[in-house]
This record gives structure tokens, sequence and C-alpha cells, in this order.
């Protein structure tokens, strides 16, 4: 149900890792994770140390894109960074949504450094029984 925009997307992230923190222009990628549960699909992302007011979750016809902004730490005039290896900047990731999930009513929950979106599945998606109507028998067409 859910289709990667770009198959060379952990190239991209590896290289972004490299040459450093993302921009508004230029995001990184965030980890995530996709599975079906039940009647929805569920969508995790990691975004530890990000405050949910930095976090923009936007649907457009089948686009889903989340963005997020981690900031440094407001820290004192006489401190000294010694070692600095928790990345900074935006982070960014677009999914392509089946047209079976249903983008209406798309649930985010962020608890603990984890967004979790919950994209149920459109009714006209689910399996369904047709029921098979029983003639009285044969019809003459006048002719």
């Amino acid at each position: 149900m859910l289709m990667r925009t770009d198959p060379f997307r952990e190239l991209d992230r590896l290289a972004q890792q490299l040459m450093g923190p993302g921009t508004w222009s230029k995001p990184s990628a965030m980890p995530m994770d996709a599975y079906r549960e039940g009647d929805e699909y569920v969508v995790v992302f990691d975004l530890p140390g990000v405050n949910a007011d930095a976090i923009d979750i936007d649907v457009e016809r089948n686009m889903l894109t989340v963005r997020a902004e981690r900031r440094p730490a407001a820290k004192a005039d006489d401190v000294q960074m010694e070692l600095s290896e928790r990345p900074l900047g935006v982070f960014s990731r677009q999914l392509v949504l089946a047209d079976t999930l249903d983008t209406e009513h798309i649930e985010a929950d962020y608890d603990a450094g984890v967004l979790t979106l919950r994209i149920p599945i459109a009714e006209r998606a689910k399996p369904r029984k047709i029921s098979i109507g029983v003639g009285t028998g044969r019809k003459e067409i006048p002719g």
C-alpha cells in the first residue's frame, strides 16, 4: 500500500549524513518503519529530541510529507562543546500513499521521540462478499 518515492533514498540519506545537517531547502532523511495492522497502515518515525510543535505533517492528494526540525539546545555563554554527534537541522520524509488508503482520517501521535501515523484502509478497498441473486426462470423476449 505504501510506495517509496525514491529507490536511492538510503544512498541519499547516507550522503546527507556525511554532508552535515539538513536545511529547509535540503532536509535530511528520518528513519521510519511501515506495516499493516488490521484495517490500517502504521508508519512510525524516529524523531528523538524534536519538540512536537516542530513537526509538520501534510497530505496533498496521495503525497504524505512529514517535516521536523531539531534545534540546538540553548547553552550558557561559558559552555564549550567537546563532542556533538546528535544531528541538528531539518528532517523530512515523503511517501506516496495508495488510493486504497483513507487520507481524510489519518491519526498522529507523538510520544518519547516517536511519531506514529495511523492511516485507515478505505472502505471501498476492504474485501467484501457479493451476493448472487437467483432468477425465477427464463424470460422470453417478444419479437
